[in-house]
């Protein structure tokens, strides 16, 4: 497997020429809807089967998608991709792929990010294979997403949310097969391919998925081309037990690999290898207040390489010019015994998890000399606690919903020696904290008050949280010193804590939805980097508040169309120093109008985000750092769909329509290897890009 270093330019614009003949041909409806406004539809159309555009909230906080769907933008490449469809989310962009996801402005692991209620946390010292790398979405059947503080049931320090992929599993009454799978072709030589089948019966099941993804890099509105190339692959299996319909007992494994060229990076990801192993037990109905308990392990692997040679030329003049390359592995188990009873008035779901994580590294100069490099383990950690949350109903209208965690986190410094000179270069010096451990308590809790109205759709909801965070790997061990005062950062860095205020407003009628959400928080020793002109960086804790808004609508005129929009808002200031927080995202706003008579469907997509002048620039998080203001922008997406039938689906779109050229707000600078300035300059976003997708489900 190899990424080419050069994009096949000619492939590349006979692709777009096919996808956009595609476009036009299954676009066309749209300019025949009253022709074909009396076509006969065999089932109620639901205007999200054929393409996702934007997501609305389930219940106060939490949004659920099936990741399966087309969506638009073009089909995404991992997971961080893939919640951009959520209003609050966006992400730091490196290029094509592997994303960093943000929420509301808040990175790294204030996100917890879980696939199969594991967590799969990446290797690299700067994020570029963050656990959202590792995931394929349209491998997964469900998506759920729980803003701010307001659970405890899946991990610590969750401040800004909570993020699952999950899959689906049952009991089978007969030999049943499923099939599902997928073709994708586009501009610049987008190409992906997807299958996921199932057999099963009264006995158990058998489940296999696999997904191969690739892509040349891309060029912008301009025509420049950016160093994005990327080819991933996935296969995961399943086999479940079920001696009943109350009984699961499920082994899982999962592999995968890939290569990506980073534009921001000096260097590239030339592998991003995964192994994952579980096993879940589920019992049902056990009694008459006893309805559920489950218990879950895992054990993964996250084999990551970064090197200068495999898809790029090292850069004689620049400061790697000598082929080098550090390879860093981390392995996480753990697990979680749960159990859920209910009665009348009250629901209550209580248990515990652990997780354990080591991580360790090799590097060497020279091309492939790492494989002979000696591993070394630089970092431990280690996390038990205990969670209980429920609801309490309070009448037909209104409800208590509480939660409380409590953990034992520690992390253990392995490291006999310290780098100085900024990423890791210069003189070597012994550390200060060699062997020793870090133990802290931490503590969470939320309550939220919901009422329904009596006599309309409407409900609203206010919410507290509190949430303490343990400082993780990055920013315990990648930067170059801690704060003033301490040997590094591992002995300085403090938990950070987050207060948080979520409050809101939803209402569902027959043709109109609406809903509002509103935050506001305080960090007190928020974690934050500070980037020197030596290239040296520093951790360190400040104080910080927080707040911000999103909104969405739905007017649905008729059977055939719909129409949507959504805003959102976060702004941040650090108390201490009376300035903006680095790398807040700036007010997104996202308009849809989607038409579909049971056969032909047809959309639009126009994002318009603003310019961001509050800005902190040298200051930021271990993704990135603030590197100036940044202009608005707005691009416009054109979408349309064809069902041959129940099963097979068509779907088409073009992106970026008229070939803007644009950067994200968050965003890394590019490097000099691929013909940047040495001063920071941000990517562009992909020019005018098409697509066309195959869906076929049996």
């Amino acid at each position: 497997m190899h990424v080419s270093r050069n994009a096949a330019k000619g492939s590349s614009r006979l692709s777009l020429a096919i996808a956009q003949a595609l476009v036009l041909a299954f676009a066309s409806p749209v300019a025949l809807a009253d022709a074909s406004a009396d076509a006969p539809s065999s089932e109620p159309v639901n205007l999200d089967a054929i393409l996702v555009t934007a997501l609305a909230p389930v219940s106060p906080l939490q949004f659920e998608a099936s990741p399966k769907l087309p969506r638009q933008p073009v089909p995404a490449s991992d997971g961080a991709d893939y919640l951009k469809t959520i209003p609050g989310f966006s992400a730091v962009r490196n290029g094509g792929t592997n994303g960093d996801p943000v929420l509301r402005g808040m990175f790294g692991s204030r996100l917890n990010l879980m696939t199969n209620d594991g967590a799969m946390p990446g290797a690299c010292p700067s994020r570029m294979d963050n656990p959202m790398s590792y995931v394929s979405p349209e491998t997964y059947d469900n998506l759920v997403v729980i803003k701010g503080p307001q659970t405890v049931l899946w991990g610590p320090g969750a401040s800004a949310g909570t993020v699952r992929f999950e899959r689906n599993r049952g009991h089978y009454e007969a030999p049943t097969v499923e099939f599902a799978g997928s073709l994708l072709g586009g501009s610049f030589g987008r190409n992906d391919q997807v299958i996921d089948a199932t057999y099963g019966d009264r006995l158990g099941y058998l489940r296999f998925s696999g997904n191969r993804s690739e892509s040349d890099d891309y060029e912008d509105g301009d025509g420049n081309e950016v160093g994005s190339a990327w080819e991933k692959w996935n296969t995961d299996v399943a086999a479940g037990w079920t001696p009943d319909e109350d009984t699961l007992l499920e082994a899982s494994a999962g592999f995968g690999d890939g290569e990506s060229r980073y534009a921001t990076r000096g260097m590239d990801g030339s592998r991003f290898k995964r192994e994952n192993f579980g096993l879940r037990f589920e019992k049902h109905n056990l009694g008459e207040y006893l309805h559920h308990v489950e218990a879950t392990a895992y054990h993964n692997l996250a084999d990551h390489v970064m090197d200068n040679y495999s898809l790029r030329d090292p850069n004689p003049d620049g400061p790697m010019p000598m082929p080098m390359a550090s390879n860093v592995e981390r392995r996480t188990a753990g697990g979680r015994v749960a159990a859920e009873w209910s009665a009348a008035q009250w629901e209550l779901t209580a248990g515990m998890d652990y997780q354990d994580s080591r991580h360790r590294r090799r590097s060497a100069m020279g091309r492939g000399a790492f494989r002979a490099a000696p591993w070394s383990t630089d970092a431990r950690f280690e996390n038990l606690g205990v969670f209980a949350e429920g609801t309490w109903f309070h009448g037909d209208y209104t409800r208590l919903v509480a939660g409380a965690r409590l953990d034992r986190a520690s992390a253990t410094d392995e490291r006999q020696v310290l780098s100085g000179g900024g990423h890791g270069g210069g003189h070597a010096m012994p550390n200060p904290t060699a062997g020793l451990e870090r133990e802290e308590t931490l503590t969470a809790a939320f309550v939220r008050y919901e009422r329904d109205a009596a006599d309309a759709p409407l409900t609203w909801y206010a919410g507290l949280g509190h949430t303490e965070r343990m400082p993780d790997y990055w920013e315990l061990f990648s930067p170059d010193m801690g704060p003033m005062g301490a040997p590094n950062a591992f002995a300085g860095v403090d938990t950070e804590k987050t207060t948080q205020l979520d409050v809101g407003l939803q209402y569902g009628g027959e043709k109109f939805d609406a809903w509002v959400s509103a935050y506001a928080g305080r960090i007190d020793d928020y974690i934050q980097f500070h980037y020197m002109d030596s290239g040296m960086s520093a951790a360190g804790n400040v104080d910080a508040d927080i707040r911000g808004a999103e909104l969405g609508v739905e007017y649905r005129p008729d059977e055939q169309w719909k129409l949507g929009g959504s805003l959102a808002y976060a702004r941040g200031e650090i108390r201490d120093a009376n300035r903006p927080m680095p790398q807040m995202t700036p007010l997104e706003a996202r308009l849809t109008a989607a038409w579909d008579n049971g056969t032909w469907s047809a959309g639009v997509l126009l994002r318009a985000v603003d310019g961001q002048d509050r800005v902190a620039p040298g200051y930021g998080n271990v993704v990135g750092q603030d590197l100036g203001a940044s202009p608005g922008f707005a691009t416009l997406a054109l979408n349309g769909g064809y069902r041959f039938s129940d099963k097979v689906q068509l779907t088409a779109g073009v992106d970026n329509v008229f070939d803007r050229t644009y950067s994200e707000h968050l965003n890394l600078a590019g490097n000099a290897d691929f013909g940047y300035p040495a001063d920071p300059v941000r990517i562009n976003e992909p020019g005018r890009t098409a697509w066309v997708k195959l869906n076929y489900r049996w």
